[in-house]
């Protein structure tokens, strides 16, 4: 027997994460369980010849704000679709701090999106979403935005 009652979904606000949303969002409902969202937030830095060129607080901090607006935005979307929802930011490495939050929060299910990048670009990039999958401490469903989508009633 499933049981779900904490879903992960880490979102980046890209259309891959909107679409894994769409897909927890119904998984949600139909098994009457919350989700999380949580946004990792990995800090640039910028390299120069004359050296590294940190970002300032006040930038970090508006960048923080920014985030934080686009998390409650998608917090509302949930919410109307009468889902409970927590949100959260961290700053960290991505796929560390999922499966960190994975744990924390207890998940059942992480629902995350997925570029689907193979060959070169795989290589080079590497995926978050490989990574989440062979360190999660739960089960980790993949979604493509051009995979099956839910119509919700």
């Amino acid at each position: 027997m499933i049981d779900l009652r904490r879903i992960l979904v880490p979102i980046d606000f890209s259309a891959h994460s909107t679409s894994a949303l769409d897909t927890a969002v119904e998984f949600a409902r139909r098994f009457h369980a919350e989700i999380h969202l949580l946004h990792v937030h990995q800090l640039p830095s910028y390299v120069y010849p004359d050296g590294i060129f940190p970002l300032t607080p006040e930038l970090i901090s508006d960048v923080e704000k920014k985030i934080a607006l686009e998390l409650e935005r998608s917090a509302i979307r949930v919410r109307a679709a009468e889902v409970e929802c927590t949100t959260k930011l961290v700053i960290g490495v991505t796929f560390l701090e999922i499966v960190a939050y994975a744990r924390e929060c207890d998940a059942d299910l992480i629902v995350m999106g997925t570029h689907g990048r193979s060959g070169l670009a795989h290589a080079l990039l590497g995926s978050v979403a490989e990574k989440v999958l062979r360190k999660a401490p739960c089960p980790v469903l993949t979604v493509r935005p051009e995979g099956h989508s839910f119509v919700h009633p």
